[in-house]
């Protein structure tokens, strides 16, 4: 075979693996993780089911590239976001604000990603992509902590050894102090995104937007942000 046509068969079958994926997402859309199916998806595209699981061998594996599809979108957007040349406590908000946009945009995403924990989706493809987004924010405090601008939060002895070991896992150039008012921050802003989307938030926070700001500021100063 050509280099030629080994090229074009390597982009036909990108752009299969793309529709099946784009098909997918319409049906937790509409049906819900639980109900996606993958002989559904191969009527939707007029494929027989056994040509589909030549891309997809299973259920879970089309699962988890969707996971892993939807973790580097919102990782993406995050990267883009925080690049403005502005403080760290401003870098901050602006980051949280655009994962709520995010989410809000991709609400069937945001709940595959960040919702019940599956078998399979914990790979190494997975958490790498997983990581991108918190990444971003450990950026933004580092920054801050490099230039004298993070106030060490207090914490309480019996926790320093599991804040030691975090620290050591994935942000050893900060204090311990700080990494775990970090990992409470990440868990709380996932939450407030969370409870906006499964309509938690009805007929008691009216201000959606503002309320969101003024919770993501706490949190920045909760992890040392001045």
């Amino acid at each position: 075979m050509s280099n030629a046509a080994q090229c074009a068969r390597a982009r036909a079958r990108i752009e299969v693996a793309a529709a099946i994926k784009d098909e997918a997402r319409k049906q937790l859309a509409t049906e819900g993780v639980a109900k996606l199916s993958l002989r559904a998806v191969a009527h939707e595209l007029g494929m027989a089911a056994s040509a589909l699981y030549r891309y997809f061998p299973s259920r879970d594996h089309l699962l988890t590239a969707l996971v892993i599809d939807a973790h580097n979108s919102l990782g993406e957007t995050a990267e883009a976001a925080q690049a403005a040349d502005v403080g760290p406590m401003r870098r901050w908000i602006i980051v949280c604000e655009t994962v709520r946009d995010w989410a809000l945009a991709h609400p069937h995403e945001y709940a595959l990603i960040f919702g019940t924990p599956r078998p399979g989706n914990t790979g190494p493809d997975t958490t790498i992509a997983a990581a991108r987004t918190g990444l971003v924010l450990i950026g933004v405090v580092r920054d801050a902590y490099r230039s004298r601008g993070v106030v060490e939060p207090p914490l309480p002895a019996e926790l320093r050894p599991d804040a030691e070991r975090m620290a050591a896992d994935f942000a050893a150039d900060l204090p311990p102090e700080v990494v775990s008012a970090f990992v409470a921050a990440w868990a709380q802003l996932l939450g407030l995104v969370g409870f906006e989307l499964s309509g938690r938030f009805n007929l008691l926070v009216e201000e959606r937007e503002t309320f969101f700001r003024h919770a993501v500021s706490r949190l920045a100063h909760a992890v040392g942000l001045v």
